[in-house]
């Protein structure tokens, strides 16, 4: 009975295939669908809210709703709730999963999770380090610094000279929403894992990061742009990663991990 226990459950722990992402090059499925197309969105979104001005529109309203000032900057909700005890939770789920890891490098019934949790974790720190070194050089400011909002800054776009003595601003990408977005690497987890389960991590990274995301705009601290960039850098490097823990040599993975099908891995 025992055996049968332990069997049962260490079947459902193990990943039902670490799907093939397809044999195609760029032009297959698999890219146009997770590359091609969500790069075409972003450089739509990006051409509208950069250039053509939704940043201020979106802004101004959310500026104007709240009675010409940042009201929600220091609220309770926005500012403790979601941006300090979200930051937290997030780094929290992060050591979850590093602790998950290594279990799975412990324990022989874990053993084909140990891939996936290792994609998922590396995923998730490339995405939030890259996000915080593209704002440790960039220099923009937050909406809240600028004149437009209450502040005493005027402003300058992303690739734009700033004046001579204007201190440097640190508000491009946003920092905060990498630490939902980065969740996006669920999907491909969930993917590698229970493959049918792999929209639930793609909802789960989108709410966390639209949540972190609003918040912070709300707040002023932040312009729907600097949220797609980070959105952009969190996903392509899920993608990334997922690519190349997919085609790194594995032997053990290998002799122990069944490969589905392209149509298996459709489904």
């Amino acid at each position: 009975m025992k055996s049968r226990v332990a069997s049962g459950s260490a079947s459902w722990l193990a990943p039902q295939r670490w799907p093939l992402p397809g044999s195609g090059g760029p032009g297959s499925r698999f890219y146009v669908l997770h590359a091609w197309i969500p790069l075409i969105v972003f450089a739509a979104l990006v051409l509208w809210s950069m250039v053509l001005g939704g940043d201020q529109w979106l802004a101004d309203r959310m500026y104007a709703w709240q009675g010409g000032q940042w009201q929600l900057r220091h609220d309770f909700i926005t500012e403790q709730v979601i941006h300090r005890i979200g930051r937290d939770v997030s780094s929290m789920a992060w050591l979850t999963v590093l602790a998950a890891w290594i279990v799975a490098r412990t324990r022989p019934g874990w053993g084909m999770l140990r891939r996936p949790l290792a994609c998922l974790l590396v995923s998730v720190a490339v995405s939030t380090a890259l996000v915080a070194w593209l704002k440790s050089w960039s220099n923009m400011d937050c909406p809240w610094d600028l004149v437009r909002y209450g502040g005493a800054r005027e402003y300058v776009g992303l690739f734009a000279m700033r004046p001579l003595g204007m201190s440097r601003g640190a508000c491009f990408p946003a920092g905060h929403a990498s630490g939902g977005y980065a969740w996006l690497s669920l999907y491909f987890f969930l993917w590698s894992v229970r493959p049918r389960w792999r929209w639930l991590g793609l909802a789960v990274g989108m709410v966390a990061g639209l949540t972190f995301g609003l918040s912070q705009q709300l707040r002023g601290a932040h312009f729907l742009s600097h949220d797609l960039w980070t959105l952009a850098i969190c996903w392509g490097s899920a993608l990334a990663v997922f690519l190349w823990f997919r085609r790194r040599p594995a032997v053990a993975d290998a002799a122990t991990m069944p490969v589905a099908t392209s149509a298996e891995a459709a489904r």
